[in-house]
This record gives structure tokens, sequence and C-alpha cells, in this order.
């Protein structure tokens, strides 16, 4: 499982655009977690699924009302990582109205999820093979914090956690 003083794993997510620009063509764009986490500070929380309740009602609105403090705080880019398509992810982002805020990262294939070793399986409940719930402070690519959730919760993954530890 990853922890804290890891580089992030050498994957490839996928976000869609629906404006064609920034080198990024319409539709589902590649993004290489080595190259695009490179430089930055990146607060990236990851969570079972779009749509569902606890993650739209609670984990991606946190980091909405929060991002200028991160941005204040030095975070560069704020990610949210689901084993979703990226077609899902960027129907949530319009859903979420997170554009310019928080990048919707589609993990499709679980690479990401299974090479961070933080996945839960859902099978039996009709989703498969999931992300766990966490957060994370990433910089230059490597972990700076990491925050577990335990199953079912959502007690240290919020985005008033990972601020305080970005402020640190």
């Amino acid at each position: 499982m990853i922890k804290v003083g890891d580089n992030l794993p050498p994957t490839t997510l996928m976000e869609y655009s629906e404006v064609e620009g920034g080198g990024c063509s319409l539709g589902p764009n590649p993004v290489d977690v080595v190259k695009a986490s490179a430089g930055k500070t990146i607060a990236l929380f990851a969570l079972p699924g779009a749509f569902t309740p606890t993650c739209s009602a609670k984990h991606v609105p946190g980091y909405l009302e929060k991002y200028q403090e991160f941005r204040s705080a030095g975070v560069d880019e704020i990610w949210c990582v689901s084993v979703n398509d990226a077609f899902v992810m960027g129907a949530w982002a319009r859903d979420q109205k997170s554009a310019g805020k928080v990048r919707m990262l589609a993990d499709g294939d679980a690479v990401f999820a299974k090479a961070t070793g933080l996945t839960l399986d859902l099978t039996g409940k009709g989703m498969g093979l999931r992300s766990t719930r966490y957060s994370m402070l990433v910089k230059d690519g490597k972990v700076a914090s990491l925050n577990i959730e335990a199953p079912g919760k959502f007690e240290v993954s919020d985005a008033a956690t990972l601020l305080e530890q970005a402020k640190a």
C-alpha cells in the first residue's frame, strides 16, 4: 500500500474535456500521473463512485467550497479520482459544477487504485472493484500526507482535514 514518502504510481488517468484547448481535444484525454504531478502541490482525494450519496453530498462539495483556501495554502490543483469512466466523471463534473476547481479524473480500469493498494471490493453490491475513500497531499509527485478512511466512514478524507495539512 502507498505510504507517506512514496511517489505516485506511474499510471494514466482519463479526464473528460468539453472544451478544446490547452493541448486537450474534446472528449476523454489521458493524464500521465507522473508528468501531471511534477513540480506541483496537489490535493488528491479518491472515492468509491461518482454520483454516490456521500461522494456527491459531502466529499466533492467540501473541496469545491474550500478551493480558494487550498490555493492560498499553496495547492496548485485539486484532483478527484474515482473508478468510473471519463464520460461519467465528465457528467459528474457538470453536475457538481467543478470546472476550473476540481479535476475529475477517471480510473476506469482501477489501475491507479490497484497501484496504490487502496482498493475496495464492492462485488456483490453491483459496483465491482473500486477505490477506498482517502485523501492525500502530493508534493512534486510524492505523498506528503495520507488519510485513509475506514470502510463506510467519512471522517479523515474531508477537505477540512487535508486543508489543515496543506497549511502546515
